[in-house]
């Protein structure tokens, strides 16, 4: 008997792990496609031969300069994302958790949306004061959770009043603005993953890859936590201490993704709760799946609004919106008793 359940046990791991390199193929083929798609069309014939340098012409130009940024940008924007609302999602142990629902992206938009308007501030410095907001927001949900001792629930209420706090001040400012910067601040909160550069996106890979790691070493920790405190306490687990280290390094990923690329939802809140139906609550590879299907929903969002206008200037956060409003709608409806 105990040797089937283990052969169960494998056999299941095996089809998960074939269905995460599926996951992962699929994506690469979507790159890979997605580079052809724009103003200029490239033929996919053209876009190989860019790819290992084989021509030097205006299809590799705009195959390394301005299509496999954009492309790079989706990956890791988009997986940074998904990471994070799935730590939050786990750690608050709420189906509704996200870096929009706890204020984060709201934060980011009101710093971006200050120094455009008042100090007139370059790209670069918009992004540090979005990463700033962001972080203002991460460390008010901290203190009132932490050290006010509000529980999971009351701190996403707690999140959705610090959205709506910061977005009442982000219109304050564009009220107060001229047209010029009015322009500048609504077309930054507008989520652009064009405007990013090789470094920048090589930050952001960066801190991904670590909250990756990170989900891998904390994944029996999570499990544990995903069935309850209860049982995770009586595990030996600090509940408290994971609970609040993993909100702040995912917070992290989510500013920083924000003040890069702009304000994206629902890419945070769609691609868990996506990973979880495919794959099921085992974080072993929930963390992995939940990040591809992050990178491919972003990416393909965002080869979507290219081809609506052909120039790439259709918001993708309008895309991912229309996307992930009707599900967040679904999950309040089904979390009513």
């Amino acid at each position: 008997m105990t040797q089937g359940i283990a052969e169960n046990f494998w056999r299941k791991a095996k089809k998960k792990q074939k269905l995460f390199l599926s996951l992962l193929s699929a994506t690469a083929v979507l790159a890979v496609v997605a580079v052809s798609f724009g103003t200029y069309p490239i033929k996919l014939v053209h876009v190989v031969q860019s790819l290992f340098r084989l021509v030097d012409d205006t299809s590799s130009l705009v195959v390394w300069n301005i299509r496999l940024p954009r492309i790079a940008a989706s990956l890791s924007c988009g997986s940074g994302l998904a990471l994070a609302g799935l730590f939050i999602q786990t750690l608050l142990r709420n189906p509704l958790g996200s870096p929009s629902t706890l204020g984060i992206s709201q934060g980011a938009a009101f710093g971006a949306s200050c120094v455009i308007i008042v100090f007139h501030a370059s790209p670069i410095w918009t992004a540090v004061a979005a990463f700033a907001g962001a972080l203002g927001a991460t460390m008010l949900i901290v203190v009132l959770g932490r050290f006010r001792g509000l529980t999971p629930e009351a701190v996403i209420l707690a999140g959705v009043a610090l959205s709506s706090l910061f977005g009442a001040a982000t219109v304050l400012l564009q009220v107060l603005s001229d047209e010029t910067r009015l322009a500048m601040a609504v077309a930054w909160s507008f989520g652009d993953v064009g405007r990013s550069n090789w470094v920048q996106i090589s930050w952001l890979s960066v801190a991904v890859i670590g909250l990756w790691i990170l989900g891998f070493v904390w994944r029996w920790h999570l499990n544990a936590l995903d069935m309850g405190e209860e049982p995770a306490k009586t595990l030996g687990i600090s509940v408290e201490a994971l609970r609040w280290q993993g909100l702040i390094v995912a917070a992290l990923v989510a500013a920083l993704a924000t003040a890069f690329h702009g304000v994206i939802a629902f890419v945070g809140l769609i691609a868990p709760h996506a990973a979880r139906r495919i794959i099921g609550a085992d974080h072993r590879f929930l963390v992995p799946v939940a990040a591809v299907l992050g990178a491919a929903l972003l990416l393909l969002a965002d080869t979507c609004s290219r081809l609506v206008l052909g120039t790439g200037s259709f918001p993708v956060g309008v895309v991912t919106s229309f996307l992930g409003a009707p599900l967040f709608l679904y999950l309040l409806l089904k979390k009513r008793p």
